[in-house]
């Protein structure tokens, strides 16, 4: 009974850091725009038409893009591929941190199913987190690479 109370106190934990973490940056966001647009007066925007541009997204982000600030929004080493890499890092950080819980919870149950079986699903979602997490980390490199030789 203590197991299953303090795990569900981790997981409490765990939630409110994930979304003080995504308040944090959701911060930091709009610190960043607010000034990155007191900059943009001065923009580079050399292909301002979409019918004729061959990616208008890239096109679009160099409108509004300060003078004197990096280019690179889908290649590699970009914003996007930074931001992605970053939580996918950490969702695969909180699905180890499981996997482990789930590993303290089987071996502290002393042979009650219910509490063997409870630990069994937590390694086993934490074992397919990792594995989303992976594979999202593979397909959002696919997608950047597939988007930075297209620009």
């Amino acid at each position: 009974m203590r197991s299953i109370i303090l795990g569900k106190k981790i997981a409490a934990a765990v939630q409110a850091l994930v979304l003080a973490g995504s308040f944090g940056a959701a911060a930091i966001a709009t610190s960043v725009v607010s000034s990155g647009t007191a900059l943009a007066a001065a923009a580079n925007c050399t292909n301002a038409d979409p019918s004729t541009s061959t990616n208008p997204i890239q096109d679009g982000a160099n409108c509004g893009q300060a003078n004197g600030t990096a280019t690179n929004l889908f290649a590699q080493g970009g914003i996007f591929q930074i931001a992605s890499n970053t939580l996918i890092f950490l969702v695969g950080a909180v699905a180890v941190i499981f996997l482990i819980i789930g590993g303290l919870r089987y071996v502290i149950s002393n042979g009650d199913s219910k509490n063997v079986e409870s630990a069994k699903n937590t390694i086993l979602y934490a074992i397919i987190g990792i594995v989303v997490a992976i594979i999202s980390f593979a397909l959002v490199n696919f997608v950047i690479n597939a988007l930075s030789k297209s620009s």
